[in-house]
């Protein structure tokens, strides 16, 4: 109370209520051997002895906060990095801080900040992940009516992730939440250009049926040319409004509506 000051009571004027603070004036109590000297300690049999007799009063460093969490002292190291993969840097230092730290009794490590919402919507995507290519598959499957051609374009959607992680090693872009999200945006884009592909193939084969004829290697050739090479434009319209589309729903899309300052996008 004498250091710290402690309110005692409160002063009442008009509509305003202010708290009364007792503590010892500037001049005891901002020198350590006036503190040692001038602040008496009341006794249990009676009587006062100076502070400095039963104490050592001395200045030194201690800690610029005080934190708690869970009831418990709190103690934050902050960690910025860079040029690498928040979830690999940590793995790492966990790694190290087991390794090399022994922890007292009653102490405990926890990792928080990104990484606890990285592992987050690691979690959540956990779940996405799968109920998206689950979608894209019933939504083939309804399209074709057939198994076999809606397993063709699941199975071209592992070559397009594989092209996307050399552009992300290209790149040098590390992976992340944004990097998943885009990696979702692109199967369904794969999935769109595999079904172009399979109706004009299609197409071909029901001509022939309609010809009476069989499915030969020239029919095949046509449908594939008509199919990849003059059908380019509905494909990037495709593709380049998949991906506008997910820019402005994920907010990457930029001032001028045109370009986008993701990290996949780029």
């Amino acid at each position: 109370m004498a250091l710290g000051s402690e309110v005692v009571t409160s002063t009442v004027e008009g509509r305003e209520r202010y708290g009364v603070a007792i503590r010892y004036p500037r001049a005891y109590r901002s020198d350590p051997q006036s503190i040692a000297r001038d602040v008496q300690v009341s006794l249990p049999g009676g009587g006062t002895v100076p502070l400095g007799e039963i104490a050592d009063v001395k200045l030194t460093r201690g800690a610029t906060t005080i934190r708690t969490e869970n009831g418990q002292l709190a103690v934050y190291i902050f960690v910025d990095i860079a040029n690498r993969d928040l979830g690999g840097y940590v793995a790492e230092a966990q790694q190290a801080v087991a390794k090399n730290v022994k922890m007292p009794a009653g102490y405990s490590v926890a990792w928080s900040g990104q990484f606890e919402y990285l592992e987050r919507a690691k979690a959540r995507l956990m779940i996405v992940v799968p109920l998206t290519l689950a979608l894209i598959f019933l939504l083939l499957y309804l399209d074709f009516r057939a198994l076999t051609e809606t397993m063709i374009v699941m199975l071209s959607l592992p070559f397009a992730l594989v092209g996307g992680i050399w552009l992300m090693w290209w790149l040098g872009f590390n992976a992340s939440v944004a990097v998943a999200v885009g990696f979702i945006a692109l199967a369904g884009v794969a999935a769109e250009t595999g079904v172009v592909m399979l109706i004009y193939l299609r197409e071909r084969l029901t001509m022939c049926e309609t010809e009476r004829r069989e499915f030969s290697k020239t029919d095949l050739h046509q449908a594939i040319m008509i199919g990849a090479v003059e059908r380019v434009r509905p494909k990037m319209m495709t593709v380049v409004a998949s991906w506008r589309d997910w820019c402005r729903s994920s907010g990457a899309l930029g001032p001028d509506r045109k370009s986008c300052s993701a990290s996949p996008c780029r």
